[in-house]
């Protein structure tokens, strides 16, 4: 399936100014191809995929199961090379742990660290100064929703909470990146509503550049400035849409309730399921 001619002309104005005065993109990608494997068992998983996401855009990539969505999330982290082709991040090539925060769908926290010193620790791993800590760790767990837990252990918090302790330190550092692997999929219907409310919220509000991946079609129009589809194995681009939904100003059963979510909404579902076909 092809991009409608909106999702073209839109793809360019991006492609401009990724590359404007505000200088490199904060991801570039291109020609990207990954395979697994060798010989009689090599698998393509992925491409080929060229992709530009500019500074303070929040991209949501959404596909079937085995479309590539994680692997293309890995390459961009730096945790897998690409088998050619190449993906930047900010301009350079990525490296684990450097360029990006990174939420997986496991919180993946120090159970025998409280909730603040899980983030004090990512913290003093970007180098923030001890002196400074303090300060910043409550600012964090606000900032998502979780104010006066800082002193509990992490086995006395419920599954969404210990998500948002997750993406408090991902954003610990002043990485410009904010990577998010499926983060809300094993979590009840009304936890991930909220969580799915917490995170574009806090998204206007610092203007990070997220790069999310989920199978919900309607996590990714609710987040999204921009929704990529990814076609079945090997994942290709099957539909790049903007969503020109209010980012502020607007309560989330608002937004929900807007005739142009109806239909965005049924856009990206229909791609999703001719991509997988």
């Amino acid at each position: 399936m092809s991009s409608p001619p909106d999702a073209i002309s839109a793809a360019a104005v991006r492609a401009n100014t990724a590359n404007g005065a505000n200088g490199a993109a904060a991801v570039h990608a291109h020609e990207v191809e990954h395979v697994y494997g060798t010989g009689a068992d090599a698998v393509t998983a992925l491409g080929p995929i060229s992709l530009e996401v500019p500074q303070g855009s929040f991209l949501v990539i959404v596909g079937a199961s085995g479309c590539g969505k994680s692997t293309l999330l890995r390459l961009i982290a730096g945790f897998e090379q690409p088998t050619s082709g190449t993906v930047r991040t900010g301009g350079e090539r990525p490296v684990p742990g450097r360029g990006a925060g990174i939420v997986f769908q496991q919180p993946r926290l120090f159970p025998w660290k409280s909730v603040g010193g899980n983030v004090e620790l990512a913290l003093r791993y970007a180098g923030v100064p001890r002196e400074e800590r303090a300060r910043h760790v409550p600012e964090l767990l606000r900032r998502v929703g979780l104010d006066n837990v800082a002193h509990r252990r992490i086995w006395q918090l419920s599954g969404g909470q210990r998500q948002r302790v997750a993406i408090a330190r991902a954003m610990a550092s002043d990485n410009p990146l904010l990577l998010l692997d499926e983060p809300f999929a094993a979590l009840d219907a009304l936890t991930r509503e909220r969580l799915q409310e917490d995170l574009r919220r806090v998204s206007a509000q610092t203007g990070r550049t997220s790069v999310f991946v989920t199978h919900s079609v309607e996590e990714a129009v609710f987040l999204g400035s921009r929704v990529v589809v990814l076609t079945r194995r090997p994942g290709r681009i099957a539909l790049d849409l903007d969503i020109p939904l209010p980012r502020t100003g607007l309560e989330p059963d608002e937004l929900r309730a807007l005739p142009e979510y109806a239909a965005l909404r049924a856009t990206v579902s229909q791609a999703v399921r001719t991509a997988a076909a």
